[in-house]
Order: structure tokens, then C-alpha cells, then sequence
């Protein structure tokens, strides 16, 4: 099993606008963001559009969509389950649920390691 396989997870609204999503622009992977630009929501492209590196862990799927997170920020964050909510407003990436004028978020619960 990979680091962080199986630690993120999606509610009902998140799934909803993911199976909205990849019915628009097919199959799907999201990486959490970092905290950059686009602050540290997690952020989703469409599949083969996103370099993952070689220190990008895989956290687990939703909806059929792989979920990743740099390897440094999974340093940080291992001892955490994300839960991938949306919620109105536009967030500040190339994220491609901005458009429908909702975003991605992380909300976040401590788990064993």
C-alpha cells in the first residue's frame, strides 16, 4: 500500500459536482494544493494534464478520480484524513470546478498514522 493511500475522501456535494465534472471533460485527478497561489485547496484538472512528480503521493480515489499531494506537504499532513468539500464562490486556481461558480475545499480530521 502506498503512504497515504486511503486518506481522503469526498461528501455528498463534492461527489455530486465530480460526477458533473467528468461528465463535461471526462476522467479526472486532483493534487492538493500546496498553499501557494491557489492556497491549499485541493485542485482538480483533467487526467493527463497534471505532471505528478516523483515525491507526489498518492492519497486515494474519489468518485474514480486519483488524489495526490506533494511529498513534502504529506510530511506534514500524514496524520490527517482529508474529506474534499465544495462550497459557492471561486477559488483563486485553474481548478476546473471554477467555472460553475462553487469550489474545492479541505476540511481535515486527525486519524492514526
Amino acid at each position: 500500500m502506498e503512504p497515504g493511500l486511503d486518506r481522503v475522501e469526498v461528501t455528498p456535494a463534492a461527489a455530486e459536482m465530480i460526477r458533473r465534472l467528468k461528465a463535461q471533460h471526462g476522467d479526472l485527478v486532483f493534487h492538493q494544493s500546496g498553499g501557494c497561489c491557489d492556497g491549499s485547496a485541493p485542485m482538480c484538472y483533467p487526467a493527463g494534464e497534471l505532471r505528478i512528480g516523483a515525491h507526489d503521493v498518492k492519497l486515494g480515489e474519489v468518485e474514480g478520480c486519483e488524489v495526490y499531494i506533494g511529498g513534502q506537504q504529506w510530511e506534514r499532513w500524514q496524520h490527517t484524513r482529508l474529506v474534499i468539500d465544495v462550497v459557492p464562490g471561486r477559488g483563486a486556481g485553474f481548478s476546473l470546478e471554477a467555472p460553475e461558480g462553487v469550489r474545492f475545499l479541505t476540511r481535515s480530521c486527525v486519524v492514526d498514522p
